[in-house]
């Protein structure tokens, strides 16, 4: 399963659910990273050093970083969504359907 690193503002339940579909999530505050402000660019860079994928709800900002990065280890941004469960589902999904990782920038998105 994937090895992910969940940013600052990523649901902590969606986290809890994608463990128990054995993903090896690592969250900010784990990593002794929570409220310092780290600029998104240092959170992909210590995830890209740690050979996780980044976890994030900050679509916009990862999308640009994407773009001016392409050597990273992953990038999932996501919509927002309070079926908890069903996002992490969706997340799983993509995840095995975008397999290797390193480079990539996958969009999960609620449905309509």
């Amino acid at each position: 399963m994937a090895r992910l690193y969940a940013d600052e503002q990523f649901p902590y339940e969606v986290v809890e659910n994608l463990r128990e579909l054995e993903h090896y999530v690592l969250t900010v505050q784990e990593a002794g990273k929570a409220n310092l402000k780290i600029p998104d660019d240092e959170v992909l860079a210590f995830a890209t050093s740690s050979a996780r994928v980044v976890l994030t709800l900050n679509r916009k900002d990862f999308k640009r970083l994407h773009r001016s990065q392409t050597n990273h280890a992953g990038i999932i941004i996501c919509t927002d969504d309070s079926n908890r469960k069903q996002l992490a589902e969706r997340i799983h999904a993509a995840i095995t359907v975008a397999e290797p990782l390193p480079g990539k920038l996958i969009s999960v998105v609620r449905p309509y």
